[in-house]
């Protein structure tokens, strides 16, 4: 039990339930395993909620940063670091040609709904239900769980300057804006992956934009999660959707705290004649952009298409493990990121999510796997994560820990 630190962590999500009697505290972690403060080492699918697709502590980052740190992490003042990084990060975002660099996702998304507020002139921003876009004010309302996600009430959910959308809702997009003429941006995610990685549906992400472009607002891509994950580049670029702004991190920088806003010019061009503040004592310091160029290393010859067939692999022996059983289980998501989810079809808007979610079995299958030293998150719509680092070998015993689990619930 801690004294001193408030609920024995730093950010909620990280705290796991108490098993046997014992907390979970992670001591170490490298490539795709996690060691606890007894020295039992795990197989790891949290990954830093996602903030690595090389592994845990890859030698090339590690050098990296540590060389950074021995130049000195803090000088105050522009450093070469900071435009390489920029360099190679907007190499693999397209039209988006211009990057900031901040520390977090969050920051990221705070940033770029200042810049669309400023390029429009207007202030209401568009989320999604049951999305995840940061934990600052702006963009809280709505998150998966809350009232508001649900979007029951007749008048859509407002709050001071963020209002909320149903996910993969093509007539809803329209009636945002036929409501409204005060939208400066609409945010979302080419995956709704808080609500437990709901895909969107075909065409969903062009209907958005195409309709936000026709009314003059601008589309902000959060791509925290999903950049650099499922290819080398924007996950939305697959998708059909373009994006005029867009919000990376966790990937880009292998466990090292960094996010960035990447743009079209003339909206970055906003922030660098003073139009738009963006500050920072931390921002673009020489071991966060030493870890970002350290990472594009490895991410441009990462083979994607071996990490979506290992995560596809994996997803097949989880549902063959329980079929096997007699019990019915299927997941969502894409290749490297999925859900599980104790029902016969995956969930295709949040409010299928909420009557698919099965938390007592989520977290019983949580316990069991972790018993087997195999690490999953204990909530319905928690994510298993793959990293370059899961090798085949891994996948293998990851599919015999399911093979078990799948037995001992069955009984």
């Amino acid at each position: 039990m801690t004294t001193h630190l408030v609920g024995g962590i730093s950010s909620a999500g990280r705290a796991l339930p108490r098993l046997d009697g014992k907390q979970f505290v992670a001591r170490r972690s490298e490539g795709a395993y996690v060691w606890d403060d007894a020295q039992h080492r795990y197989i790891d699918t949290a990954l830093g909620f996602g903030a690595t697709v090389v592994g845990h502590a890859h030698p090339v980052v590690v050098e990296a940063v540590t060389a950074a740190l021995r130049d000195g992490p803090m000088p105050a003042f522009a450093h070469d670091g900071e435009e390489r990084a920029a360099g190679l990060l907007t190499s693999a975002t397209r039209h988006m040609s211009r990057a900031i660099f901040t520390n977090t996702g969050s920051e990221a998304v705070h940033l770029a709904c200042r810049l669309a507020r400023a390029a429009t002139g207007r202030s209401l921003v568009a989320k999604m239900a049951a999305g995840y876009d940061g934990w600052y004010d702006d963009v809280t309302l709505g998150q998966a769980g809350s009232a508001e996600a649900d979007m029951l009430v007749n008048a859509r959910p407002t709050r001071d300057r963020t209002t909320l959308l149903r996910f993969n809702d093509f007539e809803d997009v329209d009636q945002l804006f036929a409501e409204n003429n005060d939208i400066a941006a609409v945010i979302v995610e080419p995956m709704l992956a808080n609500a437990g990685c709901i895909p969107a549906a075909p065409g969903y992400l062009a209907h958005v934009e195409a309709t936000a472009r026709r009314h003059g607002a601008i589309v902000i891509l959060d791509e925290v999660l999903m950049g650099f994950r499922t290819s080398f580049g924007l996950a939305g670029n697959g998708l059909d959707v373009q994006g005029d702004l867009a919000t990376v991190g966790k990937a880009i920088g292998s466990g090292i705290a960094v996010a960035a806003v990447v743009g079209r010019p003339e909206l970055m061009a906003l922030a660098e004649n003073g139009v738009v503040t963006r500050a920072g004592t931390y921002s673009g310091n020489p071991v966060a952009t030493a870890a970002v160029a350290a990472t594009f290393q490895l991410l441009k010859d990462l083979d994607y298409g071996a990490l979506l067939a290992r995560g596809e692999r994996l997803r097949e022996g989880i549902r063959s493990a329980f079929a096997k059983q007699g019990l019915t289980v299927t997941t969502s998501g894409e290749g490297s990121v999925f859900t599980i989810w104790f029902a016969d079809t995956p969930p295709s808007n949040y409010t299928e999510a909420l009557g698919r979610a099965n938390g007592a079995m989520t977290l019983k299958l949580h316990e069991t796997l972790r018993r087997r030293e195999l690490l999953i998150m204990p909530f319905a719509f928690g994510r298993l994560y793959l990293s370059d680092a899961h090798t085949d070998a891994i996948v293998d015993d990851m599919i015999g820990s399911f093979e078990d689990a799948a037995r001992e619930m069955a009984l």
